[in-house]
């Protein structure tokens, strides 16, 4: 995942009703970084991604 920084890994089988990788990007778009949400089919987790620049901007 060139260009990328993985934030949070959280497990595909979470309780249903549950979002925690959902709410964790949430968390950090409100403190100013464009987090997504991405499957990583290997390992069966969703991960909490930023594009390289956005943590570089975020940390200046």
């Amino acid at each position: 995942m060139n260009g990328r920084t993985v934030l949070e890994r959280f497990p595909a089988g979470g309780p249903r009703g549950s979002w925690p990788a959902e709410e964790f990007a949430q968390a950090r778009r409100s403190e100013g970084l464009s987090a997504e949400v991405v499957m990583d089919l290997a390992t069966d987790m969703f991960l909490v991604i930023v594009r390289s620049g956005d943590v570089a901007d975020a940390t200046a």
